[in-house]
C-alpha cells in the first residue's frame, strides 16, 4: 500500500479542443462514476435521472428516466434530486442516493433496478463501496453513516458523530470511511470494526467535498475556499492551499471561490479541484504531502459539481451545472 506513481511532472494540459462535452441532462449535473474498465461514465442529476454514457463515442448508452414527486409508488428510480453514486469495483452493482433519503441499487450492465435502502432520515450525500467487497457506506444530513451488504440486499450498522450534515464521503480497500462533516468542520476517520471514529480539525469553513488520494491521504476542500492535505496519523492537515480559485467581489468584501469538488488519481501524486470561477485546477502533491502546487487549470464554464479521475489516470471527467449541487 507504499507504492505511488509520480506523475504529475509528465501531465500536459489539455488543448481546449481536445475537452469532449456531453449534454443529456434537463438540470445541473451532481455526481458522476467512472466504470472501472474506463468504458461507461455515469452521471445524475437535479432532474432526477441517471445516463449511461460511451466514453469512446461519448454517446448515451441508456438513461434512467426522473420521475415526478408523487410517482414514488409506481415510478422505478429516483423522484428527488440524485446527490450521490458510486460503483463497486467488480462493477456488479451501481447505488445512488437522492434527497429523498432513499438509496438505490442498479445493475450498471443492463441499468436495471435491483434494491432500495431505506433508513437515512434526510437526503443521502454520500456513497462508497469498499473496494473488492459489496460492502456500501452511505452518509446522509441526517448525520449518521450507515453500513450495508448489497449482496445480501442487508443493513448493517448506523455509525454516529457529526455535528451537522454530512456532505462527503469515501473509502478505500481498508475497512473504515472518512466523511466530510459540512459545517461542523471536522473530517472523520471511521475504523468500522473497532468501532472508534478519529476526529480531525482544518478548515475555517464548510467542508464540503472529501476524497482519499491513498489509504493514508485525503483530500478536502470547502467553502472557505482553501484545499487541505490530510494523514490519517495527524489531526491538522499537513498542507493547506487558502483561496485556491481566487475570490471575487468588490474590494474590501472579497470571498474566495468556493471548492465545490476535489478528486484524487489514487496513489499518485496528482490532485484536481473545481469551483464555478471557470477553471478546474490540477495540483502536484509535493514530498511527503507536504505542498500542493499548482500545474495548470482547464476552462470551464459554470459549477463544477463533481470530478472524476479515471483508473489509468487516463481522463478526467467533470459534472457541470449551472448552481451547485
Amino acid at each position: 500500500g507504499k507504492l505511488q506513481r509520480l506523475i504529475a511532472k509528465e501531465l500536459i494540459a489539455p488543448d481546449p479542443a481536445e475537452i469532449r462535452l456531453l449534454r443529456g441532462h434537463k438540470l445541473p449535473v451532481t455526481c458522476l462514476v467512472i466504470t472501472p474498465d474506463e468504458k461507461y461514465i455515469f452521471s445524475a442529476s437535479k432532474d432526477c435521472s441517471i445516463i449511461k454514457w460511451e466514453v469512446e463515442s461519448g454517446k448515451k448508452a441508456q438513461k434512467i428516466a426522473g420521475g415526478r414527486k408523487g410517482t414514488e409508488a409506481r415510478h422505478v428510480g429516483h423522484t428527488a434530486h440524485v446527490l450521490c453514486m458510486a460503483i463497486s469495483s467488480d462493477a456488479k452493482y451501481l447505488a445512488s442516493g437522492d434527497m429523498n433519503k432513499l438509496i438505490m441499487i442498479w445493475d450498471p450492465m443492463t441499468c436495471k433496478h435491483l434494491y432500495k435502502f431505506k433508513g437515512h432520515r434526510d437526503a443521502v450525500s454520500g456513497l462508497a463501496f469498499r473496494r473488492g467487497t459489496h460492502t456500501l457506506y452511505s452518509a446522509s444530513h441526517d448525520r449518521s453513516i450507515k453500513v450495508w451488504s448489497v449482496d445480501e440486499n442487508a443493513y448493517v450498522e448506523t455509525l454516529f458523530g457529526h455535528q451537522d450534515m454530512i456532505t462527503g464521503l469515501d473509502c478505500l480497500s481498508r475497512e473504515r470511511c472518512v466523511t466530510a462533516g459540512g459545517r461542523d468542520r471536522t473530517v472523520r476517520v471511521w475504523k468500522i470494526a473497532e468501532e472508534s471514529q478519529l476526529v480531525f480539525h482544518g478548515h475555517e469553513g464548510s467542508i464540503d467535498c472529501i476524497q482519499l488520494i491513498n489509504e493514508e491521504h485525503m483530500v478536502t476542500g470547502g467553502d472557505d475556499g482553501s484545499i487541505s492535505i490530510w494523514t490519517v496519523n495527524k489531526k491538522k492537515p499537513v498542507s493547506t492551499v487558502k483561496q485556491a480559485h481566487g475570490s471575487h467581489g468588490n474590494t474590501g468584501l472579497e470571498q474566495p471561490y468556493w471548492v465545490s469538488s476535489v478528486a484524487a488519481l489514487h496513489n499518485s501524486d496528482i490532485v484536481a479541484s473545481g469551483s464555478h470561477n471557470s477553471a478546474v485546477q490540477l495540483w502536484k502533491c509535493g514530498q511527503g504531502f507536504r505542498g500542493l502546487e499548482p500545474l495548470f487549470s482547464v476552462p470551464m464554464t459554470g459549477f463544477v459539481n463533481s470530478l472524476k479521475f479515471s483508473n489509468s489516470g487516463k481522463f478526467l471527467v467533470a459534472g457541470v451545472g449551472q448552481e451547485h449541487r
